[in-house]
Order: C-alpha cells, then sequence, then structure tokens
C-alpha cells in the first residue's frame, strides 16, 4: 500500500497534470496543450476520470466509459470500458492499481453494468481482478503476387460498386453502418461520435502521430446501399532495378454481408504497385485467406488475446446471449472480489426462453469468473479448460455439454481499440 497517496477522481484543474501523467506512464511526450484539454473535456465523464494523487503529482491513471457490447445473437449489454491505465514508474508495486480497479468495478456493479471490459497492454495483469481474454485478434502480411487475384479487377460482379470516400462522407454514413454491423459480430463494441472524429482526423491530441490523410472506400449493394468500409494508407517503398515494392495497411475494414467483404478485399489486393497489405487486426478466423486464389500469400504475423471481459452480473449475461442447443448447466462460480460470484443453473434455449438464476443444486462445473469470462462469449473450450486444471469438473460430460451450449460458429471479434 502507497501511504499518502489518494484515489480520486478528477475536477477540471486537474486534467492537464493527470494527462502528463498518462502519457508518461505510456512512454509517450509528457507534453500537453490548452487545446488537448478542451478535447478532453469534450468526450470524457470526469466523474470516471480517476488517479492516484501522492499530495504532490499524479502517479497514476484511470478512466473508464459506458460502453454496448455485442454479445452472441446480437443482443448489446452494458460494460465498463477501462482505459488509460498507468502507474508511473516511481510508484509500481504499491497497489494503486488495485484501488483504482477496485473502486471503479464496484460503482459498475452499482450502475448496473453487466461486465468491465478493456484492451490488456499486458497479459499478466488482469486475470488476478476477474478479467479473462474473451476475443482474439489475427493479423496478415498478404504478398500480392501470390493471391492469384486478376490485377485488371474493375469492380465487383454482383452489381454493387465501390467508390472512393471523403473523410465527411465517412462521418456520415460510417456511423450507421457500424451500428448494423456490431449487432452481428459477438465482441464488437459500439464507438462513440467521438470515435469517428479521430478515425478521420477531426479531433486530434498533440502527442498523436502526424496525421496524414487516409484513404477511404465504401463498398454499395446494387441498390446503392452502404454495405462495407475501408480505411487504409500507403507507403511508397525503394523500387528496386525499377521493380515495385510499395506496402498498403489497412487501419479498419467493416461489412454487413459476405459480398461487401469480398469486394473490399479484392479491391484492396488489385492494386498495381502494391506488393504487401498489411491488414491489420481482424477475426481469429478471419475469411481473407480463403477469397484469395493462394491462401498461402496471406502469412500470419499477430495471433494474439485482444478484448478482455471482466463479469459483473452472471444471469443478465448469461440470459443475453443466444444458444445454439437447448439445454441446462450449474456454474459455481468464484470471485474474490464478491461481485459476481455464486452457483446459477443456465437453463438455455426452452420455450419460454433462456433463464439463469441462483440455484441451491450440486454444480456440473466449478470455475473461476475470469475462466468464465473466457467462455461466455463462445471463443474457449470448456473441454480445453478442464484440461489445463482451471475449471472443475464436478459432474462427467458437463465440460462438454458447456461447449455444446456455449460456443458459437463463428470466432468473436473485437475490430476496435480503446
Amino acid at each position: 500500500m502507497s501511504e499518502g497517496t489518494e484515489i480520486r477522481t478528477l475536477a477540471e484543474g486537474d486534467i492537464a497534470d493527470w494527462l502528463r501523467a498518462c502519457h508518461t506512464g505510456f512512454l509517450r511526450a509528457p507534453s500537453v496543450t490548452e487545446a488537448d484539454v478542451a478535447l478532453f473535456l469534450e468526450e470524457r465523464d470526469l466523474d470516471r476520470v480517476r488517479g492516484a494523487y501522492d499530495g504532490r503529482r499524479w502517479v497514476g491513471t484511470y478512466r473508464s466509459f459506458a460502453q454496448e457490447l455485442t454479445v452472441p445473437g446480437g443482443a448489446a449489454v452494458p460494460s465498463c470500458a477501462v482505459s488509460s491505465v498507468t502507474v508511473l514508474p516511481t510508484h509500481r508495486r504499491r497497489g494503486l492499481l488495485s484501488r483504482m480497479l477496485r473502486e471503479d468495478l464496484a460503482a459498475a456493479k452499482e450502475r448496473g453494468d453487466v461486465v468491465a471490459s478493456l484492451i490488456a497492454a499486458e497479459y499478466p495483469i488482469y486475470g488476478r481482478h476477474g478479467f479473462g481474454p474473451a476475443t482474439w485478434t489475427t493479423a496478415y502480411d498478404v504478398t500480392t503476387r501470390r493471391a492469384q487475384l486478376d490485377p485488371r479487377y474493375a469492380g465487383p460482379d454482383d452489381g454493387g460498386t465501390v467508390e472512393l470516400l471523403d473523410a465527411a462522407e465517412v462521418r456520415e454514413i460510417g456511423p450507421a453502418l457500424h451500428d448494423r454491423f456490431r449487432r452481428l459480430v459477438p465482441g464488437a463494441v459500439d464507438r462513440s461520435a467521438f470515435r469517428w472524429k479521430t478515425h478521420t482526423g477531426a479531433a486530434r491530441f498533440s502527442v498523436d502521430e502526424p496525421w496524414h490523410e487516409p484513404f477511404y472506400a465504401a463498398y454499395r449493394s446494387a441498390a446503392g446501399e452502404p454495405e462495407g468500409l475501408v480505411t487504409y494508407r500507403t507507403k511508397w517503398g525503394d523500387w528496386p532495378g525499377k521493380l515495385s515494392d510499395d506496402e498498403l495497411t489497412v487501419t479498419d475494414l467493416i461489412a454487413v454481408t459476405p459480398a461487401a467483404e469480398r469486394a473490399l478485399w479484392r479491391y484492396l489486393v488489385s492494386f498495381d504497385w502494391i506488393t504487401t497489405i498489411h491488414t491489420g487486426h481482424r477475426a481469429p478466423d478471419d475469411l481473407l485467406p480463403l477469397y484469395l486464389g493462394d491462401p498461402r500469400a496471406a502469412r500470419v504475423t499477430t495471433h494474439a488475446d485482444y478484448l478482455w471481459l471482466r463479469p459483473l452480473d452472471v444471469p443478465r449475461l448469461l440470459e443475453a446471449r443466444a444458444y445454439a442447443a437447448s439445454g441446462s448447466l450449474v456454474l459455481d462460480v468464484h470471485d474474490p472480489a464478491g461481485l459476481a460470484g455464486g452457483r446459477f443453473l443456465l437453463d438455455a434455449g426452452g420455450p419460454d426462453g433462456t433463464g439463469c438464476t441462483p440455484t441451491d443444486r450440486p454444480a456440473d462445473l466449478a470455475l473461476s469468473v475470469a475462466e468464465l469470462a473466457r467462455l461466455c462469449l463462445g471463443d474457449e473450450s470448456a473441454v480445453r479448460l478442464a484440461a489445463l486444471g482451471v475449471v472443475d469438473e464436478e459432474r462427467p460430460g458437463a465440460a462438454a455439454r458447456a461447449d455444446a451450449l456455449l460456443r458459437t460458429s463463428r470466432r468473436p471479434w473485437c475490430p476496435d481499440m480503446f
């Protein structure tokens, strides 16, 4: 415990110093402008921005904000999204993160949030606080010369079109399109209006990298409806021997139909001069390699955990999602923090819908709240976790029954950093 260090929320006069501490914790230049403070106030709720203050300076930072998380079946549950978590190197290992997180999770529980969510910069930190990795991400480098797609590709063959947009047009069509997209993808989260401003360069903090306008392209169906959107940048190579070696980096690609997704990737892969495409974060079972004539042209460069969840209300979390099969399961959930533990009867897919209620029945599976986080969106296997020794099978065959209920045909995916 760090004696004399208080955990408190911010007042307006604290913002500049808090931002300097946050930048320092993330190893960025500790400079803050008046414009940064104004921009911070535009989006942040100061009641949900807190930090550790040692009487002279901020030595830890933390904030959360309201978020909606899509669960299998398309329903959205309220989440407490955690971000901007730092502790200065002079004050590590003193329990400051634990104190900030404990206060915020208690407030989230009181507020009625179903889960807390975050993107973990480092793996070992958050498991002890009840978080577990619920989605994974994969990135590829695509060698276009091996993709075996016609470089003379002139457009989709289904009557749709791909058209270039400017930033204002993206802010016009992007929010509604993304809202359709995120309801189709378990693990996806909503995007605020401020997020669309930062995505298109309309809002930038001084420590952000210099803004270089990207390219934007949209797919429209034959009826003229926007169904896909991609943001990308290009980089000139050295052209050794007068042979092109330019690169293209995708920073965002969303689509609400397979036709739109396929058309946008064909558009990108068919560029003249581009020899390598960096796809950015994609779903762990993304279709991209299979769109190519030679799937080996897409080489995996990253495969890692991404969105971490922390259940706060087990019945509401499990009742919100859909199930591919019907059946029942008794889960004994251990939560040392006392926020979401208990024994619950999940009765999925019955004629009256899904129910999840406290029960005194003997448990089928016993697990920590962090392991439940890994299972709740359908990505992880209870059989695997039982073999690993972190889920206890109290009744033979219970882990396999849990997989039949909980796992999904497509893996969950969160394309957004926050």
